[in-house]
């Protein structure tokens, strides 16, 4: 049995980015901009969103303040209408793929936490090609999200790259969810098939962030925050973004979120982006969130942002309920996962690893395809294509 020891926190520069800017935004005064919105300001800027205008941060602030709720529907119908215009009526299917449990961080929140006494898992590239074969038979998958925790001794870039080369035969959009590298792995890692790099920031409010990192390298808020800036400078062609949100004000980290696209849209206008809006699940740790946000807050949430940024693709997992997933295909989402399983190994055969978060939409993927097709959408299982990947290698 081999043991597993803590990577050695290395001496990191944490470059240049977003990370340098952040504190022209204040936290408090942030909060005090989505709690003094009024109808007024709302309808000014629902009229902004219907004319096709460009909205600010500060726009979507007051639209996902208490002041707009009245106005949801008209939100609805907005979001709805700016949604079939820019993607028609489809929703983009991926599935997620776990490659290893082991983590050297130890955050609070996460079933991952180094400390939880649970068998860690990472798997090799045999096991790799039989969750693709797996998931293959489950549906005709071909956008593929790569999972793991942040081991980098075990799972780095060259592991990484394996992985990729393993996958690539079997699905022809490849995004990864690990830690954040450096801008020259994330260059090389394209070079062997990575379309996407989706990071999430957990929260922005920089001294909870802290508190709810307090061991391993996730624990140092630049290096994560300018993660984005090394993806955008290698050139990664699709950059998610995301906050969970529970761990702090819901409302303030959408906002920062919101302030962080638009300089990432910027900067790196070569990429596309996306968003996600997981909720706090129950973990192997016990813990809960410190605030909660209901569904017709969510659903406020979501319409804002797409009113907010009429191109980003705005993704649901099985985090949530299948009523509610199926009822966000007409409000403004883009994407689903379907079939998830959590844990390392989880497709081709029953583990008792270790799981990062419970799903509540168990739903199979022919479930899923057939709820979509229903509400009169297409799903789309492929938006990826081998001739894109020879365009970016030659770019």
């Amino acid at each position: 049995m081999r043991v597993l020891k803590s990577d050695p926190t290395p001496d990191a520069i944490f470059g240049h980015g977003f990370a340098d800017i952040i504190g022209e935004y204040d936290w408090e005064a942030t909060g005090k901009l989505i709690d003094n919105a009024t109808p007024a300001d709302v309808r000014r800027v629902l009229a902004k969103g219907r004319l096709g205008a460009t909205l600010s941060p500060d726009d979507f602030a007051v639209l996902i303040s208490e002041a707009a709720d009245p106005f949801l529907e008209e939100m609805a119908r907005l979001s709805n209408r700016i949604t079939s215009e820019r993607f028609g009526k489809t929703i983009s299917l991926y599935i997620p793929m776990y490659v290893g449990n082991a983590c050297t961080n130890k955050c609070v929140y996460c079933g991952f936490n180094h400390d939880n006494p649970f068998t860690r898992v990472v798997l090799s590239q045999d096991d790799i090609r039989r969750e693709c074969e797996a998931i293959k038979r489950l549906g005709n998958f071909e956008n593929l999200l790569i999972v793991a925790g942040e081991y980098p001794s075990l799972c780095g870039v060259e592991y990484f790259e394996q992985v990729l080369h393993t996958c690539r035969p079997y699905f022809h959009n490849l995004t990864l969810e690990v830690q954040p590298m450096r801008s020259r792995d994330y260059l090389r890692l394209t070079k062997a098939g990575l379309n996407g790099v989706v990071c999430f920031q957990e929260t922005y409010h920089r001294e909870a962030y802290r508190k709810y990192h307090p061991k391993g390298m996730k624990s140092h808020y630049d290096w994560r925050l300018n993660g984005y800036d090394r993806m955008g400078e290698a050139g990664v062609h699709k950059i998610g973004l995301g906050v969970l949100l529970g761990l702090e004000d819901w409302r303030i980290d959408v906002v920062m979120m919101a302030r962080h696209l638009r300089y990432l849209q910027k900067h790196y206008w070569r990429s596309r982006f996306s968003v996600n809006f997981p909720r706090m699940c129950p973990s192997e740790s016990g813990f809960q969130p410190k605030s909660l946000i209901s569904d017709r807050q969510l659903v406020r949430l979501t319409t804002a942002f797409r009113i907010f940024d009429n191109d980003a693709d705005i993704s649901f997992s099985t985090r949530e309920k299948p009523l509610f997933r199926d009822n966000m295909v007409r409000l403004g989402a883009t994407s689903l996962s379907a079939g998830s399983r959590t844990e390392p190994g989880g497709y081709a055969s029953a583990t008792h690893s270790l799981e990062q978060f419970e799903i509540t939409d168990s739903r199979t993927p022919q479930q899923v395809v057939d709820a979509i097709t229903r509400m009169g959408y297409q799903p789309v299982w492929k938006d990826w294509d081998e001739v894109f990947d020879v365009c970016l290698n030659e770019a």
